[in-house]
């Protein structure tokens, strides 16, 4: 595998939407979003020069792009808006990546891989398990994989951000009727494998408080490499 630039992790958001997601962009001067029900998160560029980075110019972008009273995802966004932008949330999590190393494979035994006609149930699972934003266009993002029983889908993960030379694993859920059987690791794995294919690294991010969620992780070949806090804000 070639060598990847890990320094683009610090911005997902922002490397995603300047190179491979361009073309579901919404951008206003130094602020950026993605088109609506692709994805929730938006993010600012930093100033070209140090003068310029005092002001509140892009701020100002963001908040005519969304529109007065709007929801802000500005996931691991760095930068904080200004005093008067209302918090939403905040969340602790970690950025993990891929290792190269993992204690064997989970196997891809009834994987299958999702499409547009799919959407409703990739939804109503969503619904169900709350594994993080996701809306009726996400699945442009990338590749969905998912596993189903008796006809009726239960597991789902897929691909998300794509900063230069990685690919984001997201939306890994599996309705309660069917955890403990192993699916999000065999769908870990095999959108694992997929962006390895394509000589990408894979990454993901976790919530700092879903323990076994990390645990399976590291199982499966991914390390932490830095603690991340996700802010969600409402425009004046």
């Amino acid at each position: 595998m070639t060598s990847v630039d890990v320094s683009v992790l610090d911005d997902p958001v922002g490397e995603s939407l300047r190179g491979h997601h361009a073309g579901l962009a919404r951008q206003l001067g130094r602020a950026v979003t993605y088109l609506p029900d692709v994805a929730t998160f938006s993010t600012v560029f930093p100033a070209a020069d140090a003068a310029q980075s005092e002001d509140s110019a892009h701020w100002d972008d963001l908040a005519r792009l969304l529109g007065r009273g709007a929801f802000a995802d500005l996931f691991s966004c760095a930068a904080v808006p200004p005093p008067d932008w209302e918090p939403v949330f905040v969340l602790e999590g970690r950025q993990m990546i891929w290792s190269g190393e993992r204690s064997g494979p989970a196997g891809t035994d009834g994987v299958v891989e999702l499409g547009s006609a799919d959407v409703p149930e990739m939804l109503d699972l969503v619904a169900r398990t709350r594994p993080g934003p996701f809306g009726p266009r996400t699945h442009e993002l990338g590749t969905y994989l998912g596993i189903r029983a008796d006809g009726r889908l239960v597991a789902m993960a897929g691909e998300r951000l794509r900063p230069p030379g990685w690919t984001e694993i997201s939306a890994v859920c599996t309705a309660p009727e069917a955890r403990g059987q192993g699916h999000a690791a065999r769908l870990v794995s095999a959108v694992a494998s997929r962006v390895l294919a394509r000589d990408e690294r894979p990454f993901l991010h976790v919530a700092e408080t879903n323990t076994a969620a990390i645990a399976l992780y590291e199982r499966l070949g991914f390390e932490s490499r830095r603690r991340v806090t996700f802010r969600g804000f409402r425009t004046p």
